[in-house]
């Protein structure tokens, strides 16, 4: 059969090399760069990744893909370090110790937040979907408690709709996040950066005569229907069967009906090469002080400063419609006041902007999880079930293997 691919991201490229060599597949994607949210700078002495990214010990999916890739022998399991930038100052948050100094939060409330923790995992994420995560937390743990430690988590993720996030994604989120140690979360990364992983698996995927079309927007989208059967018009070439990984409104504004109606939000990420550290070791700072970005994400106090030779910093940015044209100038301005950076310190920056970064996890998120039943279309991607209710790389490869399970099935 004739597969057609729309979008070179993490599940586009997963899906095209499982099914490369039993098939004839074409992948068609928009941007110069593979990888979609996984996609990196590149420059002489090294690559980053154009957003942060990380991932966890039990994501057996990604394990196996990279097992397959012959990249085990890359991966890296770092510290993830955490704290609070509030009223001017920055509060580590990692060590039981800096938790207990942490001045916000009263002894008791400390002891509870600790229990609710690692009762998570536990918790039934059914009837959390219907419900705020502030709502959520206020009844269980109370205002100061939300205030001081989730509603900062909620507005670096969600920006603008932070209140109107479904209990759900910040349970499993905590769920998720509870394998720490005293040195904090442990993380996983890969040597070289996730441009390792994308330039290995699009690789696999050509020499199984995958094609994969780069800078190659799809313009139109036609479904053909005849006695002898169905199939899909792609940029006019005609294929079998048609496998969507890009967000529900693009695929929509391609005149693809039946496509399940949720809603997306987009980020803006700027990237900083800095002299010096500026986040005393920090890894992941949320910003609880009114600035235009929602955390401070140092990646050289995640990942060997030694591989860059260069202090990175990410300053990330959710938003809803269309981002501030003077986003990357407001950012900048921000962060050298607050962080006592000067000018000259920055040694240069990067602002990677998506419309479509990711869903949006409000409440009755799951009810949009539905799957159309048009025949010979498939969908896989941040929006498939397999990144309810966090989206992460893992789901993403998931959602990829179900649709080439799905197809390979109906061959037999």
């Amino acid at each position: 059969m004739r597969i057609g691919i729309i979008g070179g991201g993490l599940a586009g490229l997963v899906a095209g090399y499982a099914l490369a060599g039993n098939h004839e597949v074409v992948i068609f994607e928009r941007e110069s760069d593979l990888g979609g949210l996984l996609s990196s700078y590149r420059n002489e002495r090294y690559s980053i990744e154009r957003f942060y990214h990380h991932f966890f010990s039990g994501d057996t999916a990604l394990m196996n893909l990279l097992e397959e890739l012959d990249l085990t022998n890359d991966i890296i399991w770092l510290s993830g370090s955490t704290g609070s930038f509030t009223d001017g100052v920055i509060h580590p948050l990692t060590t039981p110790m800096e938790i207990l100094r942490y001045q916000y939060l009263s002894f008791i409330d400390k002891i509870r937040l600790g229990m609710f923790t690692m009762q998570a995992s536990g918790l039934d994420m059914t009837p959390l979907d219907a419900i705020t995560a502030r709502e959520f937390i206020v009844s269980r743990l109370g205002e100061r408690i939300y205030h001081s430690f989730f509603e900062p988590l909620l507005k670096s993720k969600f920006g603008q709709n932070a209140d109107q996030v479904s209990a759900a994604w910040l349970i499993s989120r905590v769920a998720i996040r509870s394998n720490r140690g005293v040195e904090g979360e442990r993380l996983g990364y890969l040597k070289g950066g996730f441009s390792v992983l994308i330039d290995r698996l699009s690789s696999a995927a050509s020499e199984r005569g995958c094609r994969i079309n780069t800078g190659t927007p799809v313009t139109s989208v036609t479904r053909i229907t005849s006695p002898k059967g169905s199939g899909w018009e792609i940029n006019g070439e005609c294929f079998d069967l048609l496998i969507g990984t890009v967000s529900p409104r693009i695929l929509t504004d391609l005149g693809i009906s039946g496509i399940p109606d949720i809603p997306y939000q987009g980020a803006a990420c700027m990237t900083l090469a800095l002299s010096r550290d500026v986040a005393q070791g920090i890894y992941w700072l949320n910003v609880t002080d009114p600035a235009p970005y929602g955390a401070v994400v140092s990646h050289t106090n995640f990942a060997p400063f030694e591989w860059y030779g260069e202090h990175l910093v990410y300053l990330a940015s959710y938003f809803t419609g269309t981002p501030d044209p003077a986003l990357q100038e407001k950012m900048l301005s921000d962060f050298c006041t607050k962080f006592s950076v000067d000018p000259q310190e920055v040694l240069w920056t990067r602002i990677a902007i998506d419309r479509d970064a990711g869903p949006l996890y409000l409440t009755g998120y799951k009810h949009n999880l539905i799957e159309p039943s048009i025949p010979g279309l498939y969908l896989a991607g941040m929006f498939s079930p397999e990144n309810y209710p966090e989206r992460s790389i893992e789901g993403s490869i998931k959602a990829a293997r179900r649709v080439v399970e799905g197809i390979q099935s109906c061959e037999y």
